[in-house]
Formats: C-alpha cells, sequence, structure tokens
C-alpha cells in the first residue's frame, strides 16, 4: 500500500542509482549470504549498456548479489506522454540491453506488458524442467515396452 504513495523524483542517472544501491545501500553486504536486487523499469538506461554491464560485473563479484530486471512495455496508444526517455531505443534493444546486464549480474530478465509475458527466465527455466520431465518420461516408457517384448 506505502508504494501507492509513492513519487517519482531524483534523477534519470541509472548509473548513480545502481552505485548508491550496491555501495550505500548494501553496505552490510558481507554479513549476509546472498541479496538480490530488483531494477523495475519502463525503458532503456541512460549509460551505455557495457558500462553498466562492467560495473554491475565488477560489483557483483565476491559475494553473492544478483541484479534482476522487470521490463514493462507501455503499449503505444496509452497515455505515457508522461515518460520521457533521456535516449531511445526500440522495445527490442531495451529488452537486450537489459538482459546483457542481467546476464553481468547473474540476474535473472522478466519483460512483460499489458498483452502479457513477453520473455520470462523464470518461464523458460519451468519449461525447461518441464521438457526434461517429458522426455525422461518418454525413455521410462520406452524401456518399459522393450522389457515388455522381451518377456
Amino acid at each position: 500500500r506505502w508504494v501507492l504513495s509513492l513519487e517519482c523524483k531524483g534523477s534519470r542517472n541509472f548509473l548513480s542509482a545502481l552505485r548508491r544501491a550496491v555501495e550505500v545501500d548494501f553496505k552490510d553486504k558481507d554479513k549476509h549470504k546472498s541479496q538480490g536486487l530488483y531494477l523495475l523499469a519502463t525503458g532503456i538506461p541512460d549509460q551505455e549498456t557495457h558500462t553498466i554491464s562492467a560495473y554491475v560485473a565488477e560489483a557483483c563479484r565476491g559475494f553473492d548479489l544478483q541484479l534482476h530486471v522487470c521490463l514493462f512495455s507501455v503499449v503505444k496508444g496509452t497515455d505515457s506522454s508522461r515518460i520521457i526517455a533521456a535516449r531511445y531505443a526500440s522495445p527490442r534493444e531495451t529488452a537486450n540491453a537489459f538482459k546483457e546486464i542481467v546476464q553481468a549480474a547473474n540476474g535473472r530478465f522478466h519483460w512483460f506488458g499489458e498483452a502479457g509475458i513477453f520473455e520470462s527466465d523464470d518461464i523458460a527455466g519451468i519449461i525447461s524442467e518441464m521438457e526434461k520431465a517429458k522426455n525422461y518420461s518418454q525413455k521410462c516408457a520406452f524401456l518399459v515396452e522393450s522389457l515388455k517384448h522381451r518377456s
């Protein structure tokens, strides 16, 4: 409920905010086994992806910090006139940039919009596990059938 009362303020300096979160808010990072940082975003960061990725990789080294990104794509035609991006990128370019940043931080990437889920590392993981289970089940069924025919 308290989130609804928050207002956007500050700069659009993504790297500065990330540095603050990692260097100030995680100052007791050595006392914790693992920590996660979730970024909720609607557009591309205002710094170059390789710069952010390099910083994230360095910041996450030495302790278990993961950066996860939830990208929400605003559908054209909605009232998004209040959101002014620092630099322009297509939704696919934005997603690719965040995927690169997340990979540097051993995190997870989720991309969704009003139309539903476009991409999610968690869902991809679940689908992969289901495919493995299906393949294992088929192998077991084949083995059972082959044993029946030998008897």
